[in-house]
């Protein structure tokens, strides 16, 4: 038995089914892609996730391509919707320290706070405050079984024989009471609820450590290549020894312009500097620069007032013609002038 369909029922709208924006169809997969493109667009987003711009000071900032910043919300994105967080939250704390992703040790506070599972953090310090003893750890209590739960214990010396403490430019020597409590509560976390921080580490901690691998042997080495970022970093005197794929953008386009001003063609300075644009170095862009002001020069010389043109020469006078009595025909008196019978000819006798 068929079911009758009313009039009312086929006017209705179609609905569309619900879309679980993530990676795990093709339509959540795009619709993350468009609010991974609004929010690389947006003014108050962190500049790791924003698309390349220019700033009030004519700075280059943001990611090195839009490509980048999109795939950077994109991730930051699927990380919120399994966090439950707000997406402009997880990436206003989220940092690249060595390339590597990196939580804020107050976004993992809070959000091990609001999580439901326990009380709220509190520290518990011990031993006197200036020594290697002094310490502190984090302590909190799991709602659903009323066990209090104990953090490792950090301490000064702990720092100091690690080579927290000592390290360029380390907050452990100017605010050691605030690098306690964060890194008594990372490590809280990580013992824990170690899902929370979702195998991240906090910005304090990829600063301060390095990641053991461990050999088949079964001893542990350190990499080599983050001890050389480290030590590449405290050598350099700037916080950025390079400038990003966004700088070196506006530097490119900034000696183009300064190229095309001159009102030649863009491949002209290409085959001065040996190389395409889109691949100049920063020595190369200064060189472009400076053969456009050249040129500029040059043309500024080239406009100048020119000089009077000199008048033409007038032509010379026309000669006088003759009818030869010899041949009849009509001559100058340039074609005659070698004539033997010119003294007696009658038609220059007249």
């Amino acid at each position: 038995m068929s079911q009758t369909t009313t009039l009312a029922t086929l006017r209705q709208p179609e609905t569309s089914p619900a879309i679980a924006v993530g990676f795990d169809t093709v339509a959540g997969f795009e619709a993350l892609q468009r609010m991974a493109k609004m929010f690389a667009k947006s003014p108050i987003t962190p500049d790791q996730f924003r698309k390349p711009y220019v700033n009030e000071k004519g700075q280059a900032k943001g990611c090195g391509t839009e490509d980048e910043a999109v795939g950077n919300c994109t991730i930051a994105m699927d990380m919120a919707i399994r966090m439950r967080a707000n997406p402009l939250m997880v990436m206003q704390n989220i940092y690249v320290v060595h390339g590597r992703p990196a939580w804020s040790a107050q976004f993992l506070i809070a959000t091990l706070n609001q999580c439901g599972r326990f009380t709220s953090i509190r520290y518990e310090f011990q031993g006197g405050e200036g020594k290697d003893e002094w310490g502190c750890r984090a302590v909190a209590t799991e709602l659903a079984t009323g066990e209090k739960l104990t953090g490792p214990l950090i301490t000064i010396g702990l720092a100091k024989k690690e080579g927290w403490y000592g390290k360029n430019g380390s907050k452990w020597q100017s605010m050691p009471e605030l690098m306690l409590r964060y890194r008594a509560a990372s490590w809280f976390v990580r013992a824990y609820a170690p899902e929370i921080a979702m195998g991240l580490k906090t910005a304090e901690e990829v600063q301060d450590t390095y990641d053991l691998e461990p050999a088949e042997d079964g001893t542990y080495r350190v990499s080599v290549q983050e001890m050389k970022e480290e030590a590449q970093d405290r050598d350099t005197p700037s916080k950025r020894s390079r400038p990003t794929n966004a700088e070196m953008e506006a530097r490119r386009k900034e000696a183009a312009d300064a190229w095309l001003a001159t009102g030649n063609p863009l491949e002209d300075v290409e085959k001065l500097v040996n190389a395409y644009t889109r691949n100049w170095t920063t020595a190369q862009c200064e060189k472009a620069k400076q053969l456009a002001a050249e040129a500029m020069r040059n043309g500024a010389q080239q406009d100048a007032p020119e000089v009077p043109a000199q008048p033409e020469a007038q032509p010379a006078p026309a000669a006088n013609m003759i009818t030869c009595p010899k041949t009849e025909t009509q001559v100058s008196d340039w074609t005659c002038s070698d004539c033997e019978q010119r003294a007696g000819c009658p038609a220059w006798a007249e």
